[in-house]
């Protein structure tokens, strides 16, 4: 059995090792991750984690891992910023303001299917302009959902949350350990050296 993490989150990665999990490929899938109209924030999440699981090459017992995070201010689905103005924009929008960190995960073995939602809610802090633009310039808003990453600089920026923190960074562990259980991983010589 192989193991594969269809993502190419280094997050990700890391979380895994947390775990002890060393995966044998990381391929991240090429899907299109557009919302469909008037798709609910977790519907959302959920159907591109199933699809990224799907979308992955793998023989019959390998054992596929992915997840999808999202960042929801109310039913508004904020994704990967497109450049620094969309970034500020979806800072200022969380400015101040509690929002909900949605990470789906799915994990695949053969025909069969196992999935986890996992909702955490963040309070981000009221922005000045000078954090703003200091927290911009970092350019640690590209590539994150939301335009933010609690494990980076914008953790300064977070005062309160109440859920999952590896969740919010971008796989609960707890949950992902409980579903690779139940699809028959374990730990071997070779994943645990």
């Amino acid at each position: 059995m192989a193991f594969i993490l269809g993502s190419g989150s280094p997050r990700r990665l890391e979380l895994l090792a947390q775990l002890g999990i060393a995966p044998d490929a990381v391929c991240p899938p090429d899907i299109d991750e557009t919302p469909k109209k008037g798709e609910q924030p977790r519907l959302y999440c959920a159907r591109i984690a199933r699809e990224k699981a799907e979308a992955i090459a793998a023989e019959p017992d390998d054992l596929v891992l992915c997840a999808d995070t999202t960042v929801a201010l109310g039913r508004r689905i904020m994704g990967k910023p497109a450049d620094a103005g969309e970034a500020a924009e979806f800072l200022l929008a969380l400015s101040g303001r509690r929002h909900q960190v949605i990470t789906s995960v799915a994990v695949r073995r053969g025909d069969r299917l196992w999935t986890r939602d996992v909702v955490s809610a963040v309070k981000m802090k009221r922005l000045s302009d000078e954090e703003l633009n200091a927290y911009l310039a970092t350019g640690d808003w590209q590539g994150k959902a939301g335009a933010y990453a609690i494990q980076g600089p914008a953790g300064a920026l977070i005062p309160w949350i109440n859920g999952s923190f590896t969740g919010i960074v971008g796989l609960p562990l707890a949950e992902t350990a409980t579903l690779l259980r139940a699809a028959g991983w374990t730990q071997n010589k070779e994943t645990a050296a």
